[in-house]
């Protein structure tokens, strides 16, 4: 299928680029930092499929939707979820809320080829739910595979390098990512950073803590004890995934 993205944001542009890479089968035929560039091309071209960010210069993603007279299938990316009713009304395929991991990226195209080719889709998903061998090859693919990701802070994205994470934990509302040097709080759900991150370095061992394994430095007892002077209980749940993991 052929694709183009209509994203201003270099970041979120080369995660773009990355996942349709990653996922083999898509043509990227270009990538634009607006709407108006972007009219060039499906003038000339028949295309599948546009990522289109919703918060573009000059003409915004819904306006510009609006004005195609045969838009293509699209799937909206934004960081705001206040857009997402509009989306619809506009029979926009998927609506991926920033960050989305590359999980969540290809049962959104999915979608597309479900609307293009119904039997396509059974490539990938089975009843809205990968199976095991295709699941395990997808997180093999990208979750280990991530090096940074962004989380909103107010209205701004903040790039964090994966590796300098050392654990998150719930915090109320909201899930506190602590670095090195700093911490954020996240609107993401503690459920949500789990499924994200690559599982070859972190791991959830207690309902209210995800740790990056790589940070240990000592295990005793039912507590491990991570850089920067960090204590972490393990759960009674992840006791014995964790021993399995780490305790020989």
């Amino acid at each position: 299928m052929k694709c183009i993205i209509i994203e201003d944001q270099i970041p979120a542009q080369r995660i773009l680029v990355k996942y349709i890479a990653d996922i083999g089968y898509l043509n990227l035929v270009g990538t634009y930092t607006n709407a108006l560039e972007a009219m060039k091309v499906l003038q000339l071209e028949k295309i599948d499929v546009m990522f289109l960010d919703i918060h573009l210069p000059k003409l915004s993603g819904m306006d510009f939707l609006k004005m195609l007279p045969n838009s293509p299938q699209a799937i909206l990316t934004t960081a705001f979820q206040d857009y997402a009713l509009e989306g619809y009304e506009l029979d926009v395929v998927d609506y991926l809320l920033k960050p989305f991991s590359f999980q969540r990226f290809v049962k959104a195209v999915a979608k597309v080829e479900n609307q293009i080719d119904p039997a396509a889709s059974d490539v990938l998903i089975e009843s809205d739910s990968f199976t095991n061998q295709k699941k395990a090859t997808l997180d093999s693919v990208v979750r280990n595979d991530v090096e940074d990701m962004y989380i909103k802070i107010g209205y701004d994205h903040i790039r964090i390098r994966i590796e300098d994470i050392v654990f998150i934990m719930v915090d109320l509302d909201y899930t506190e990512i602590h670095l090195t040097d700093k911490k954020h709080l996240s609107s993401e759900s503690l459920r949500y950073w789990e499924g994200f991150l690559p599982p070859s370095k972190f791991m959830r061992i207690h309902k209210s803590y995800i740790i990056n394994t790589t940070k240990i430095e000592k295990i005793s007892g039912n507590q491990v004890f991570l850089e920067n002077d960090v204590t972490v209980p393990i759960g009674r749940a992840y006791k014995n995934d964790f021993a399995e993991r780490f305790i020989n």
